[in-house]
């Protein structure tokens, strides 16, 4: 009984201790305004949405990998696909000036 007490109170304190320890990321400069994410893709979008929306794409690569990866290119933004359907859409980012 008393074993069975210790190893619960053992077992306790762990999991408790698992459970606080978190880090937290923040990454200064990168935000995302609700009109960034409207101005692009959605993820579940399909690709003839997509291309009705925002027309050709720039680039298109070729399907890589299983499943088959798709990435569009547009001015603003990268939209990589999943099949026919968005995974996400990722913003451009601006070329840094020197």
């Amino acid at each position: 009984m008393l074993r069975n007490a210790m190893f619960t109170l053992v077992l306790t304190a762990f999991s408790a201790q698992l459970v606080v320890s978190a880090d937290t990321l923040i990454m200064e400069g990168i935000t995302e305004s609700a009109a960034s994410i409207e101005q692009r893709p959605t993820r579940g979008m399909k690709m003839d949405q997509v291309r009705n929306q925002w027309g050709s794409p720039l680039a298109e690569s070729p399907p890589v990998g299983k499943p088959p990866i798709t990435s569009w290119r547009y001015s603003g933004f990268t939209v990589y696909f999943e099949y026919d359907t968005v995974l996400h859409s990722v913003v451009a980012r601006a070329k840094p000036t020197t």
